[in-house]
């Protein structure tokens, strides 16, 4: 089955990910590939991908999440391709057979977790030789606008001095990609989601949906836009 003709994939908010995955899944076209989805939630990745013939395992915490993926799952037809595993990421070695993923995504994780270098190591000892990894971070340069652009300058100053700290963590470019290298893991591709879906007004947005969509694909790898996207997309492999 292919991707394209799925409408979660045209989201704009999502679009310069899935063009990303689109094209790893191209590159393996005739294989059935072994998908970690480590904080998967709802499947709102994993569905899609069990749909287009894929075996996803999907890792979270949270057991209302994974009852809903289950029954999503079950709705879209393929219950027998999803694994539901509990558990957190930290844990993730723990959970999943070492070297036994073609595919691993790991979305909007890295900023809660306790030890992320240790999360990110078990990522890429999940992956066979050759896997990639799909690794979506918060972005710390929208983070500081954000707060900036809504008055809240003392806020925004004290994130531009940190990724960390209290709370959610951040990353830049530079600390994703040595967060990723460290494990072993070289990046291939980077790239801004959201460039502007959350910043254009909601009527705006729906007035043009295609535009949008467009323009986020048009913008997602190209700096500075890229630079101040909500989030940044990394896209790795193990060799």
């Amino acid at each position: 089955m292919e991707l394209t003709h799925l409408r979660p994939h045209a989201a704009p908010r999502t679009a310069a990910v899935w063009a990303v995955l689109r094209g790893e899944l191209d590159r393996q076209a005739g294989r059935t590939l072994q998908v970690v989805d480590v904080g998967g939630g709802t499947g709102g990745f994993a569905v899609p991908l069990a749909e287009a013939g894929h075996r996803v395992t999907v890792v979270d915490a949270s057991p209302d999440a994974l009852a809903a993926l289950t029954r999503r799952a079950a709705e879209a037809g393929v219950p027998d391709r999803i694994t539901a595993v509990q558990g957190d990421g930290d844990r993730l070695a723990g959970l999943v057979e070492p070297g036994s993923a073609d595919l691993v995504l790991c979305h909007s994780l890295l900023e809660v977790v306790d030890d992320p270098a240790e999360v990110v190591g078990a990522l890429a000892a999940t992956l066979r030789p050759g896997g990639a990894a799909s690794i979506l971070v918060a972005n710390l340069a929208a983070a500081v606008l954000a707060r900036a652009a809504a008055g809240n300058f003392a806020a925004a100053a004290a994130l531009l001095t940190r990724a960390g700290g209290h709370g959610r963590r951040r990353y830049d470019l530079a600390s994703a990609n040595a967060l990723l290298s460290a494990a072993g893991l070289v990046v291939e591709q980077t790239h801004g989601v959201r460039v502007v879906a959350d910043l254009v007004p909601a009527a705006v947005a729906d007035a043009d949906p295609e535009g949008l969509l467009a323009f986020e694909l048009a913008a997602a790898a190209q700096p500075p836009y890229r630079d101040i996207a909500t989030q940044l997309h990394l896209f790795a492999r193990r060799h």
